[in-house]
């Protein structure tokens, strides 16, 4: 282990999504690139979360835990404080709050988010969709689309179909190519919201040499000339002002902000 290496260990009797979206938030926040993120799902036992905090407290690590579960809850409150190490219930305030507003109990039943409900498979549903009709490789899919995402290169189209498909919404989305024109489906009338991503060319500019030179390639190639980026931004905008578009500017936007935006206008729609 890296003494520089700091942890944030993710503990749930459930998958611990909950737990490491708010990790992963945490991290976020901070500079350092030395924040690892561990979780340990299903936990079912005293002797697995006591097996977890030995090994925190050999790393010198942090926990943050969803226990829907009260016994594994209070085992691993008491044996946190028993060897001194944080450990943050990240549901458990809220829960309590609920009860203490509401005089209700909770269902006590970890991982009631994941049952196989309606909701499940609509989100499995789009994100087969987002897979199939990603970059443009089937544009049967910009007339079947909820949302349809256009934009150049790097503007993080797939990493946001991906994210918003997680959340049941069908995303198709297209690359808008130099010297290409797009498909006629495009234009056609679709009862979708089309949104354009754009991104400002010095940004794009540095995104596009990272990516030739992780693919271990020339970063002086004209994919990721200056010159090549506003010639491709400037015909993008010609499109997306023909389509009279919603464009967002995803140059300084994580991946989480520009979805929340397009569920809103999404919701107007």
């Amino acid at each position: 282990m890296n003494h520089n290496q700091r942890m944030i260990y993710v503990c749930s009797d459930a998958v611990g999504e909950t737990a490491e979206a708010v990790a992963r938030a945490t991290k976020r926040q901070f500079s350092s690139e030395e924040i690892q993120i561990k979780r340990y799902g299903h936990i079912q036992t005293d002797e697995e979360i006591r097996q977890i905090l030995t090994e925190v407290e050999e790393t010198g690590g942090i926990v943050a835990y969803t226990l829907v579960q009260p016994e594994l809850r209070d085992t691993m409150k008491q044996e946190s404080i028993k060897r001194d190490l944080r450990a943050v219930d990240v549901m458990g305030p809220m829960m309590q709050a609920y009860i203490d507003t509401y005089n209700d109990a909770p269902k006590q039943k970890p991982g009631l988010r994941q049952e196989l409900d309606e909701e499940y498979f609509k989100r499995i549903e789009a994100i087969e969709f987002a897979v199939k009709y990603d970059d443009g490789k089937d544009v049967r899919g910009l007339m079947k689309a909820e949302v349809l995402l256009i934009g150049v290169s790097r503007t993080s189209k797939t990493p946001l179909s991906i994210f918003l498909a997680h959340k049941g919404i069908k995303v198709a989305n297209l690359p808008i190519l130099p010297d290409t024109n797009p498909p006629a489906e495009l234009f056609q009338p679709a009862e979708r919201l089309t949104i354009g991503l754009t991104m400002k060319p010095e940004n794009l500019l540095q995104i596009r040499k990272e990516r030739l030179k992780s693919l271990g390639l020339p970063d002086k190639a004209k994919y990721a000339s200056f010159e090549q980026i506003e010639k491709e931004l400037a015909t993008a905008e010609k499109i997306m002002d023909r389509l009279d578009c919603q464009v967002i500017d995803v140059s300084d936007k994580s991946i989480e902000e520009t979805a929340g935006i397009i569920r809103k206008y999404l919701s107007k729609s």
